[in-house]
């Protein structure tokens, strides 16, 4: 079952990508509710977009991630709902994927499928370094009147990194275009259209680290993370 945002027009909105089988970092495990400083990886997640954007919403499985946020938000006060960055927010959705089970490009396609925003952030939720910071400098970029990009991408370590990044809405038609093509690297999609891409230099210049963008996908990584 497909769930809609609120159809509310608001100049951000931001996903929070949890649809992946965490298979990396164990059976049975699933790493959106792993602890990692005595906040979920989820929760972090959510608390960083919902500093930055209009609406919030998850991409994943409804039937995991809405029992959650209904159990967990209906006994949250109103300064705990602030420390998550939702007051005064709409987070009450979790997005499905439209294709199923082609990774995070489908994710990405789903959220712009169902946004209600012009520019919109993708957040995978294991990358517990990510700050608000970073976030409003990724929107502030994407929203320079000289940037027309339909995609703003950082750059950092190995390579793009299209899970912390900012996607206009209509990149939902090229997305659908690859996944319907059997093409899901998000990346091999960009050259179809405008992208900007913020380097290393420019990052660094802005305070910000290639540690940013660290992902937890194993117990390694974990460990490491919270070394």
């Amino acid at each position: 079952m497909l769930f809609h945002m609120a159809p509310t027009k608001v100049s951000r909105a931001g996903f929070v990508l949890a649809g992946g089988k965490s298979s990396r970092m164990g059976a049975g495990i699933d790493k959106a509710f792993l602890d990692f400083g005595g906040q979920t990886l989820l929760d972090r997640a959510l608390s960083v977009v919902g500093a930055v954007c209009d609406n919030v919403a998850i991409v994943g499985e409804p039937a995991k991630f809405e029992a959650v946020l209904n159990s967990r938000f209906s006994v949250l006060s109103k300064t705990q709902r602030q420390s998550l960055g939702t007051e005064n927010r709409e987070l009450r959705t979790v997005i499905a994927d439209i294709f199923s089970g082609c990774g995070p490009l489908a994710g990405i396609h789903a959220a712009l499928a169902n946004s209600p925003a012009e520019l919109n952030l993708m957040l995978a939720v294991d990358m517990p370094f990510v700050s608000k910071e970073l976030l409003a400098f990724l929107f502030a970029a994407a929203e320079d009147e000289v940037n027309h990009s339909v995609v703003t991408v950082p750059r950092a370590g190995n390579g793009l990194q299209p899970l912390c990044a900012v996607y206009r809405r209509e990149f939902s038609i090229t997305a659908e275009q690859a996944l319907r093509a059997g093409k899901y690297k998000i990346d091999a999609a960009f050259p179809g259209v405008a992208v900007r891409v913020i380097d290393e230099a420019e990052l660094a210049a802005a305070g910000f680290s290639e540690r940013s963008f660290f992902n937890v996908n194993t117990p390694q990584d974990r460990l490491k993370a919270e070394g």
